[in-house]
């Protein structure tokens, strides 16, 4: 098939095709480098002299800090557009992948994730959607989705990737080898494969467009933000512990990296589902189907004692689940926002959005430690109940805001 061919295949043109193309292979590094403490945390923690929570807590300052930055650059992706934000975000994560590398006490391990979460803010998820709703428009939904799908491969590439390059030249090294992969990879595909944008173009972009549609009332903004928040507090949490939750099921570090591996893969197969579905069910409905997933895994591994059917039976249902939830929350805001106010409602969400995510890892892993798995599995259980909920109700205030935006 031709590269016009698959891009009509995707419901695309050949600029957006392109651009995702970017998009997949950057973000792919960009997530996937940033899950190096779910593999090296135990190493990490004995050479910094911290606990292992202490190390997941720089996963959380990463996502507090991005949810900081978010509101700050809504000006700037209008401004200047998501590639100019985006190359400064690369140019921040080789800086914070150098400083983390040079760590050897935890003031120098916390200013490097600061530096990675400002980065983070500038380059990867909601810079994402930002880009591609920029050149996509009406397709944006099916762009993000086709997104979403590439990189739910990330831990299962990287997972093992920083497992062989930790063994082999250690976990400093492996920050070094992702910072060079930030400078002679991201960094020249955001500056020459993505599209230019001009300054007087963003600025000529008629701002009154944003109220022509309906308002969104602020306690279906709350509603939106909850629902989309517990459920990242599950997926974040779970993308950082899973391994060392695995190993207090009574699996051998070997067998708990492979079952997370795979869990990737099962992510990305519910992505293609959902992706190949032709977009039917927009993000409210396809967060009901598949968050009703996760409580039901939670259920079983509770339930299993460690056995090993147990554990293979929630890695194929929370990953079904967790999987077309991350496009969910992706899509949800698509509903209820048009294109002139989606960059401004993304960067609004993604303040409380990575306050409660940047929560997720080093709770889960207090009460790993503390309380063991089972009381991980029951919080997680709560939280995704309260999303489905929210769901439920944002499901019954769409169908009013449908009418109201209909001519």
């Amino acid at each position: 098939m031709t590269t016009a061919g698959r891009a009509r295949f995707l419901g695309l043109d050949r600029e957006v095709a392109g651009v995702l193309l970017v998009l997949a292979i950057t973000q792919l590094i960009g997530w996937g480098s940033l899950g190096l403490p779910a593999i090296v945390g135990n190493a990490i923690a004995a050479d910094l002299h911290i606990a292992l929570p202490a190390v997941f807590a720089g996963t959380s300052t990463l996502y507090v800090v991005m949810g900081l930055c978010g509101p700050l650059l809504a000006e700037p992706f209008r401004r200047l557009g998501a590639r100019r934000v985006m190359i400064a975000g690369t140019l921040a994560s080789v800086l914070g992948f150098i400083l983390l590398a040079c760590a050897h006490e935890a003031a120098l391990y916390f200013v490097a994730w600061t530096i990675l979460g400002i980065a983070g803010s500038a380059s990867l998820s909601t810079a994402a959607y930002i880009m591609l709703n920029e050149v996509a428009g009406r397709n944006a939904k099916g762009a993000i989705g086709a997104l979403m799908l590439i990189t739910g491969l990330s831990s299962s590439m990287f997972w093992p990737t920083t497992a062989f390059l930790a063994h082999a030249i250690g976990w400093r090294g492996t920050c070094l080898v992702y910072a060079a992969a930030m400078l002679l990879v991201c960094l020249p595909l955001y500056t020459f494969g993505l599209p230019r944008r001009s300054v007087a173009e963003s600025q000529t972009s008629p701002v009154g467009r944003a109220s022509a549609p309906p308002a969104v009332h602020r306690s279906t903004f709350v509603l939106v933000v909850a629902a989309i928040a517990l459920n990242a507090f599950v997926s974040f949490g779970f993308s950082a512990v899973l391994v060392e939750l695995l190993k207090a099921q009574g699996l051998s570090a070997m067998e708990a990296v492979a079952f997370g591996s795979m869990l990737g893969v099962v992510q990305v197969s519910a992505r293609a589902i959902n992706f190949l579905g032709g977009g039917r069910w927009d993000g409210i409905t396809t967060g009901l189907v598949a968050g009703a997933l996760l409580p039901v895994a939670m259920l079983i591994l509770i339930a299993g004692g460690g056995a090993t059917w147990a554990i293979a039976a929630f890695i194929l249902i929370y990953g079904l689940g967790s999987g077309a939830l991350a496009v969910a929350r992706a899509t949800i805001p698509l509903v209820f926002y048009d294109k002139d106010a989606f960059a401004k409602a993304s960067s609004q969400i993604a303040l409380p959005l990575n306050l409660i995510s940047a929560a997720a890892p080093p709770t889960l892993a207090a009460l790993l430690t503390r309380f063991g798995s089972n009381a991980v599995l029951e919080l997680a259980f709560a939280c995704s109940i309260g999303a489905l909920v929210m769901l439920a109700i944002l499901g019954r205030r769409r169908a009013v805001h449908v009418v109201a935006s209909s001519p």
